[in-house]
Formats: structure tokens, sequence, C-alpha cells
């Protein structure tokens, strides 16, 4: 299972227009199998990787702020990957024109942000190589490989419905970590 995520967040981060013609062909009707098999498993390494990098990278062994550091990552991407896939279903639907599909939508936005799930678990473990940050920015080309071939985005719309999709990927688990940050002022270090 884990080679699989492996392998297929390494190849959409350095091919993707490749593998979105894959991933095209291939599309997973079953979308408990993509949520349990790649999904989840990021929100579990990334949720894991936020305790023990808050253990091990400070110089308190804290386990009270290492739980609220897991917490804070697991409701963040959790909720951030479900509510960027439900407004993303929404634009696609009023702005685009299409029928709702909460299936693909979700497909979309997971492979989308492997990225930043990758990231994610970098910087939690390695938090002083903070510049990687701006790699999230990578993400717009990640979303516009997958724009034609995957979502079937016409080439006159693509452009917007990046611009939409990305905003939406990327700033949905960045307001959710901001706005749950504010609710547990324990963890400002």
């Amino acid at each position: 299972m884990f080679k699989d995520l492996f392998n297929t967040t390494i190849s959409l981060i350095f091919k993707p227009s490749e593998v979105w013609k894959e991933l095209s062909e291939k599309r997973m009707d079953d979308n408990e199998k993509f949520l349990s098999g790649f999904v989840y498993p990021f929100i579990g390494l990334i949720t894991m990787a936020a305790f023990i990098g808050v253990l091990f990278t400070r110089k308190e062994f804290d386990v009270q702020i290492a739980l609220k550091s897991a917490i804070l990552a697991l409701l963040s991407v959790f909720g951030g990957f479900f509510l960027a896939s439900y407004l993303l279903n929404e634009v696609w639907h009023s702005l685009f024109k299409r029928g709702k599909n909460m299936k693909l939508c979700q497909n979309f936005v997971g492979y989308s942000s492997a990225l930043m799930f990758s990231l994610n678990i970098l910087l939690s473990l390695l938090p002083e190589f903070f510049f990687l940050r701006f790699f999230i920015l990578y993400t717009i080309y990640i979303v516009w490989e997958g724009a034609v071939p995957y979502m079937g985005v016409k080439e006159p719309e693509q452009l917007k419905f990046v611009s939409f999709a990305t905003a939406i990927i990327i700033a949905t688990p960045l307001v959710l970590e901001f706005m749950l940050g504010l609710l547990m002022p324990g963890l400002r270090f």
C-alpha cells in the first residue's frame, strides 16, 4: 500500500502529465478504495509526523503539545481535504456547468494534494527547512496538467479552472489550520 502511495506521489510530482493520463484511463470507481489507499494513509502519516516532529524537534519533551500538534494536523488536513472536495464540486457545478460528481472531485483534490501532503510530512519532521513551503506553488502545475485529461476541462476554461481549483486546494487546509490554531492557543511556539 505505501509503495503504491510513494510511487504515485513521486510520479505526480516529477511527471504529472503522464500520470494524469494514466489516472484518467483507470479512474477509480470505488471511491472508498481511493480514500483508504491514498488519502487516509497520507493523513495518518501527516498526523504521526506532526506528533513525532514536536516531540523530537523541541528542546523540552512535551507530550501535551505533541498531541495538540497532531490533532491540529489531523483536523486541518482531513477537514481541508473534504471541504476542498466539496467546494470544488460546487464550483464545478455552478461555474463550469457540469454535473456534480463528488467522487471525481475527491480524487482530483487528493491527487493534486500529494505534494502538499508530502511537504507537510517533511516540514513536520524537519521544521528548519521552512523555505520548502514555497514548493507548494508547484501544485499549480500539477492542477494544470490534470485539468484537461482527468477533469475533462476544455482548453479555453483551463486557466479559470486551474485558478479556482488551486486556490481551493491550497487555501482550505491553511485556513482551517489557522482557525484551529486560534482555538488551541497552547500551540504557538
